[in-house]
């Protein structure tokens, strides 16, 4: 009887949206973390916008809803304002921003396998285990030059806070050897103020 009676509560509660639980009946940690289908209008950018203004082109927005995953995506495209439009002197840059709420089943291992050993494979970029983003964070850079001097650039912010995970990176390429890319150390640091800006967005009250 209790056991049935029990069974009839969980279903009211999940069918009311009180909580919702992940695998073996544990409730998913979201961390009040909200799904959105509107990624772009959550970011902030802000410490891009010093060099970069605003995005040039027409943000990329996707999302997905289901029972085990919310995703949402964003990807901006920056343009220094430095220069006129014509002038490849400084590389044009790419933001992309996507948040995971896994809500069956709790992604911190695979999160440490993928992202503690994303240079497994490439030994160009560079993993970095930081503080003060979410309960597991890594950076990830990677800098390197093609023939004739053109060169690129990257830097990724991976977060795990409970069962969301966010991943904001910036892509740059550079036309020649005359192109101007910021900083890694910059971009890294611009990064994690972002991505702590961004994540309190995200959050409900």
């Amino acid at each position: 009887m209790w056991a049935t009676l029990g069974a009839v509560v969980a279903s009211a509660l999940w069918a009311g949206g009180v909580f919702v639980l992940g695998t073996d009946d544990t409730e998913a940690d979201l961390r009040g973390y909200e799904s959105t289908t509107d990624l772009c209008s959550s970011i902030d950018y802000s410490s891009f916008k010093k060099v970069y203004g605003e995005a040039s082109l027409e943000p990329g927005v996707t999302s997905l809803k289901h029972e085990a995953l919310d995703q949402a995506s964003c990807d901006l495209g920056l343009r220094s304002t430095r220069v006129p439009s014509w002038d490849f002197s400084y590389a044009r840059a790419d933001l992309s921003v996507q948040m995971d709420l896994h809500k069956r089943t709790d992604p911190g291992p695979e999160f440490t396998a993928v992202w503690s050993k994303y240079h497994q494979d490439n030994d160009s970029y560079k993993v970095k285990k930081i503080t003060g983003l979410g309960d597991e964070a890594y950076l990830v850079t990677d800098d390197y030059l093609y023939d004739g001097g053109a060169g690129a650039g990257k830097v990724i912010i991976a977060v795990r806070d409970g069962w969301m995970t966010y991943r904001m990176n910036w892509d740059s390429s550079a036309y020649s050897a005359n192109t101007v890319l910021p900083e890694l150390d910059d971009v890294a640091k611009w990064l994690k103020t972002d991505a702590k800006a961004t994540l309190e967005n995200l959050r409900s009250d």
